[in-house]
């Protein structure tokens, strides 16, 4: 029988380097050899990354799934803290661009063995010479492994210009560590049957490499080759939303005020009138009692954490709710005097209780500023605290234009990686 791997080989072959990313947090990453960039779709959630690269020598084959690296609808109501820049080139892997120089990390997943012995010497020249990243992981096929597969003849692949032996894998690497100033670990995915491991090694051999000298030896190199080479196609560009674009950090930081301003005041009214909103609390369906009772539990739960986060900063709400006639409201660029009653929610107080409100905003002062003049916060004459409407019948409407901007469905969001889609990977 033939043996059979779980998770499928290219995943674990995948998961190698999602697991040295969690472990290493490079912020440069490229993948020589992407393919159906189905590496890529998954580097992206890792948000320590903030410059993705993809290069292939089938640019037909990367144009039909670049776009699948697009960013998301939660990647900008959550946008990142740093930023993240999305490449896409069509080269060949013996070329040199000068683009590529300097990266954390340069990965080549089942690459090599479709390269001749010759392009293997360019392969070795362009990325551990010229690119010279801080670290490399090569994948390629065992073919110690290879009597295994009962019913394999010849390559596993019909493009494989050649399958080494370890012995072979480790007599180049070493070669490359010798030429360029690297060294290298050995390892594999894809284990093979209880007592055969040690005679016959993984089913995908792995090399990872580290340069040694660390950055200086990097800017030497830069330095001493002035003539910078471009010879990439651009395919694809796409910068993530990050907080590093002030109108993406204003509508952030808009967003968490409006959503703690409404807790405190929903909180202040059930206080002062002794009832509870309970509109968003489960109902049960018939025959689903059980469901109901955990729903209910869950509600309550998160109904105890919010009031937490909120009873400390209630002390600290104005003890006077009710807006003084004469209090100035802003329509439609106009002033009107309005009788109605609202809650004022001191930004002192929303700055110092919540974190992250002083995360995005930085100081007092710097949150009164993003907040002045914006069309979905109406802030008090001297500018110091939040207007929210007190009236219950407005309430809904409240409610609605918070449900509407995203922002509960972004707060319960996490990012999980796309399924992987098929595709035909070596055994």
């Amino acid at each position: 029988m033939e043996p059979t791997f779980s998770p499928p080989l290219h995943r674990q072959r995948h998961q190698f380097v999602i697991d040295f990313v969690k472990r290493n947090k490079p912020k440069k990453v490229v993948d020589l050899g992407c393919s159906e960039c189905s590496l890529l779709k998954q580097l992206k959630f890792h948000r320590e990354i903030e410059l993705l690269v993809g290069v292939d020598i089938d640019g037909a084959k990367v144009k039909k799934k670049m776009h699948g690296l697009a960013p998301m609808s939660t990647d900008y109501l959550q946008p990142r803290d740093d930023q993240l820049l999305i490449e896409m080139y069509q080269g060949s892997v013996t070329q040199r661009d000068a683009r590529l120089r300097g990266f954390d990390l340069a990965t080549s997943i089942e690459l090599i063995e479709h390269l001749t012995l010759a392009d293997v010497e360019r392969f070795s020249e362009v990325v551990f010479g010229y690119m010279t990243p801080a670290a490399v992981i090569v994948s390629t096929p065992n073919s110690e492994f290879n009597p295994l597969f009962p019913r394999l003849a010849g390559f596993r692949h019909s493009d494989h210009k050649f399958e080494w032996t370890r012995a072979e894998f480790k007599s180049w690497a070493l070669k490359v560590c010798e030429d360029h100033g690297y060294e290298v670990e050995f390892t594999g995915v894809g284990r093979a049957p209880p007592g055969q491991q040690e005679r016959v090694g993984f089913c995908s051999q792995i090399g990872v490499f580290h340069r040694l000298g660390g950055g200086e030896v990097c800017n030497l190199l830069f330095c001493d080759d002035a003539d910078d080479v471009f010879s990439y196609t651009l395919l694809y560009s796409k910068n993530y939303p990050s907080l590093h674009d002030n109108n993406v950090l204003r509508r952030v930081l808009v967003m968490e005020v409006l959503y703690w301003a409404e807790q405190l005041r929903r909180r202040w009214v059930e206080e002062e009138t002794g009832q509870r909103d309970d509109a968003d609390t489960p109902r049960p369906a018939e025959g689903d009692g059980e469901e109901y009772h955990r729903a209910s539990e869950q509600h309550l739960e998160m109904e105890e954490q919010t009031a937490a986060a909120c009873g400390a900063a209630m002390k600290n709400l104005v003890e006077h709710q009710d807006v003084e006639a004469g209090e100035l409201f802003w329509t439609d660029g106009q002033e009107q005097q309005e009788s109605r009653r609202c809650v004022s929610v001191p930004l002192s107080v929303l700055w110092s209780r919540f974190p992250k409100v002083a995360a995005l905003s930085g100081s007092l002062s710097n949150l009164r500023r993003l907040l002045m003049d914006h069309p979905d916060v109406k802030l008090s004459q001297d500018g110091s605290a939040v207007l929210l409407n007190y009236q219950e019948q407005e309430e809904e409407e409240d409610r609605g234009d918070l449900e509407d901007s995203g922002y509960a469905e972004a707060s319960q969001c996490s990012h999980s990686v796309e399924p992987e889609e098929d595709w035909d990977a070596d055994v």
